[in-house]
């Protein structure tokens, strides 16, 4: 298939993703290896955001959550990480129009609290200014770790549980979910890591236990719209189980489809 064909493939399947969630790892990498400093690959980086909202959005998925800024990224060089603040506020304030006229919904989650506070406003400010579209939700991870992210869930439960309100015996994986940031989203059908690590990197622990791992050797400046078309077509190639076997899963369809 072409491009324009698998576009139009993957647009009417009924098992295409409705939420992804990317690991946009090798911008630095990528920019080392062309004589650059390391901020030069976090801007080339935003053109594949860019790129890769806009096709979401044109194949009607419903969700994208990228990996902005986990919490392990604190560690890295104060210089870096000062100007990976000031791209992400000069990011937002460039594209956040075309972002609304669009119908992009944007979303949060992670410890926005960490963040200098013109970064946390500029993102605050985003939200609130797409909170009643209702396209592409683009959800952003930012000074987000997955263990953190439990931990969280657990510190909410436990006080409920000292009130009263819930016993220890009726903690179900709902109310866990509940308590999570991603609450009201689905989990994940597709996860794609950029830059060839084989590793999730504390990234939606809970919420990818059944989903699609695709990994590309290509650093995230270079992902590009025929990459990630190529991951929703291996997605769609796959059979999802979820600890049933085959004939289970045919079995199911059948009666759905019937």
């Amino acid at each position: 298939m072409n491009t324009k064909e698998l576009e139009l493939y993957i647009k009417n399947h009924p098992n295409r993703p409705v939420h992804i969630g990317i690991i946009m790892d090798g911008n630095g990498r990528w920019a080392q290896q062309k004589g650059l400093p390391r901020i030069a690959g976090h801007n080339r980086g935003i053109d594949s955001v860019h790129e890769i909202v806009e096709i979401c959005a044109e194949l009607g998925i419903k969700i994208l959550t990228l990996y902005t800024f986990s919490i392990e990224n604190w560690k890295r060089p104060r210089w870096e990480v000062s100007a990976l603040m000031e791209l992400m506020v000069n990011t937002v304030r460039r594209e956040i129009q075309e972002l609304d006229e669009k119908n992009v919904k944007i979303t949060t989650i992670g410890h926005l609290k960490d963040l200098p506070n013109a970064t946390r406003t500029s993102m605050q400010e985003a939200v609130e200014r797409t909170k009643n579209n209702s396209g592409l939700i683009l959800n952003l991870a930012l000074s987000y770790g997955g263990r953190s992210e439990i931990k969280d869930a657990m510190v909410k439960i436990s006080k409920k549980v000292l009130a009263g309100e819930i016993l220890p015996e009726e903690i179900s994986e709902n109310i866990i979910q509940n308590h999570l940031q991603t609450a009201d989203l689905p989990d994940p059908d597709l996860i794609i890591r950029t830059s060839g690590e084989f590793r999730i990197s504390n990234f939606l622990l809970w919420q990818i236990a059944y989903s699609e791992i695709y990994v590309t050797d290509k650093h995230w400046p270079e992902f590009k719209k025929p990459d990630f078309l190529a991951a929703l077509e291996s997605f769609l190639k796959r059979e999802r189980r979820f600890g049933m076997v085959s004939d289970q899963i045919t079995t199911e369809n059948t009666r759905v489809n019937s």
